[in-house]
């Protein structure tokens, strides 16, 4: 009889259990999910108009420009339109293509919000009740309901090569500041430092990062099935930057690009400049690793990792 029970509960369990299934939001943003916990990185659906390195605005949008001293307000209708809850956000850093949105879909869900002490501060003047907020810093272990996360100390990309004969290193980047009051403004959104975080999930282990770069002694060794790695041409500033996370990495099965589309226009607006930009990214790893398969994500249709990774 023990044996049935077990049998019948086993079952059971295997019936209700749901692939691990990612979706890209544009820019850094993704959603991660197990089909009962749900895990946003970076959500940034608000696609301000505003200049970019990479892209020029659209001339057909019609949206006022966005600069460092606007006031910006999330668009909360594409926001629900595509986030009805979330449990976590986790933010790798607060560039306004980051984090804008985060304390509006943190209000909205009641999520956990989880970043570097920049995220908390912008996340307390926001009104994101302190229970709600976990500051954390490179090398912490989180262990959560169905799910563990290993905080990852990292870089934010460099728009430009540094100069090697520059007699100082590069500055210490600038936290949102704890005493801010709202409104704020879109310059206002800085770095305040970046993270990465390898997020181990139904026997996955997804590693996302959120910009152009990474400190490759602190993510040697790790064995993730799916990396998400940061595509935009600002990688070419760091030397072999595809080869050697691909190598630190031991390789991956899968490989999606991140932070590689237009993301200063709306959705609706074709994606196939940085379709045709990205090329470069997916001939690199395919060159460093041919047995790794990339997926060039399409927004808000699910990745299934079981699928994906067979």
């Amino acid at each position: 009889m023990t044996r049935v029970v077990f049998v019948l509960l086993w079952i059971a369990a295997a019936a209700c259990a749901q692939p691990v299934q990612l979706t890209y939001l544009g820019t850094a943003g993704w959603q991660v999910t197990n089909g009962h916990t749900v895990i946003l990185i970076d959500p940034y659906l608000t696609r301000a108009k505003v200049n970019s390195p990479n892209d020029a605005v659209s001339p057909d949008d019609t949206r006022p420009m966005v600069t460092g001293n606007s006031i910006m307000e999330p668009d909360t209708a594409v926001i629900d339109a595509h986030i009805q809850r979330a449990n976590y956000i986790f933010l790798t850093h607060t560039h306004p293509d980051h984090s804008l949105d985060m304390p509006y879909i943190a209000r909205k869900t009641g999520a956990l919000v989880i970043g570097t002490d920049s995220t908390a501060n912008l996340a307390r003047v926001s009104g994101v009740p302190e229970a709600r907020i976990k500051p954390v810093k490179g090398g912490d272990e989180l262990k959560f309901e169905g799910f563990s996360v290993r905080v990852i100390p990292s870089l934010h990309g460099i728009f430009r090569r540094p100069d090697a004969s520059a007699p100082n290193p590069l500055p210490r980047p600038l936290l949102f500041p704890a005493d801010a009051k709202p409104p704020i403004r879109y310059g206002q959104l800085v770095e305040g430092g970046t993270l990465a975080y390898l997020i181990r999930i139904a026997g996955h282990q997804i590693i996302v990062f959120g910009s152009m770069n990474y400190i490759e002694s602190e993510v040697a060794g790790l064995r993730p099935d799916a990396a998400l790695i940061g595509a935009m041409p600002e990688r070419r500033n760091i030397d072999d930057y595809t080869p050697r996370l691909l190598r630190a990495l031991g390789n991956p099965v899968l490989v999606l690009p991140t932070h590689w589309d237009r993301f200063n226009v709306p959705y609706n607006v074709s994606q196939q400049p940085a379709v045709d930009r990205l090329q470069s990214f997916i001939a690199e790893v395919r060159a460093a690793s041919p047995n790794t398969r990339v997926i060039v994500p399409e927004y808000f249709k699910p990745i299934s990792l079981d699928a994906a990774n067979q």
